[in-house]
């Protein structure tokens, strides 16, 4: 067992949004489970928020993916 975790070396080039600390990086700094990207510039990971409220948006309003209603079981 490993007493040390290898830490992700960032690329130069690559931006992430980190979700904890709001804010713009280059190189993946904070875990993966914490950050959106890889993005190709630093406006492109700022926008990165928008940009998932957006899509989003999308899901939520599309048709396909609502299921559709159920009606009370039936136990009878």
């Amino acid at each position: 067992m490993a007493l040390f975790k290898k830490r992700t070396v960032g690329k130069p080039g690559e931006w992430y949004y980190c979700l904890v600390h709001k804010k713009v990086e280059e190189g993946p700094e904070c875990p993966a489970k914490d950050r959106f990207g890889p993005y190709t510039s630093r406006e492109e990971a700022q926008q990165a928020m928008d940009l998932a409220r957006e899509r989003n948006l999308e899901w939520e309003s599309d048709p396909r993916w609502h299921d559709a209603p159920t009606g009370p079981a039936d136990d009878d």
